[in-house]
This record gives structure tokens, C-alpha cells and sequence, in this order.
């Protein structure tokens, strides 16, 4: 069952699902494909304007989905990168230090 994959199954699951309905035929546009991960969040906000729970959920799924094709096809373990990044943050100021 799909519920118990690592981060790193997940981008092999959506790289895989991605190549076979043809997103990976050429290379890949990394401009387009960062701004169709943004367009995704675009819609949830959509959903959440709109109060659209449903569809609010939807979208950030396929933010996930997105972000975890492009991981995939690059070859990038993001799960370590999530964990080096996390511990990078934990020497941070409270609120990086700005002022808000």
C-alpha cells in the first residue's frame, strides 16, 4: 500500500508515474517544471479562498506529487537534503532574526 513509502519511494512512485504518461520525454524545462510545482499552490489558494476544503487538499497533494516527480527525475535524495537543511535551521535565531 502506497501509505507506507519513504519520502525517497514517493519521488520514485511519482518520477515513474510521470515518465509513463509522457512528462519525461524530452528533457525537461527546469524553469516549467519549478513554476508547474508554484501553479500548484496557486490553485490551493484558490481552494482555500474559496473555502473549497476538498479541493484545497487536492492541490497541495500535487505540489507534493510535483515536487517529488522533479526529486525523482533528478536524482535528488530531497529526504536527506529535508534533514540537513532542518538541522542548518535549528542554529537559527528565533525568526532568523528579522524583525516582523
Amino acid at each position: 500500500m502506497n501509505q507506507d513509502l519513504t519520502i525517497k519511494q514517493w519521488c520514485e512512485l511519482c518520477h515513474r508515474m510521470a515518465r509513463e504518461k509522457g512528462f519525461w520525454d524530452k528533457e525537461r524545462n527546469m524553469g516549467e517544471a519549478l513554476m508547474l510545482i508554484v501553479t500548484e499552490l496557486a490553485e490551493a489558494m484558490e481552494g482555500y479562498r474559496h473555502q473549497d476544503h476538498e479541493n484545497f487538499r487536492e492541490e497541495l497533494a500535487d505540489t507534493f506529487i510535483r515536487l517529488f516527480d522533479l526529486c525523482g527525475g533528478l536524482g535528488i535524495d530531497i529526504e536527506a537534503e529535508i534533514i540537513k537543511k532542518s538541522e542548518k535551521n535549528k542554529a537559527r535565531p528565533y525568526k532568523h532574526g528579522k524583525i516582523c
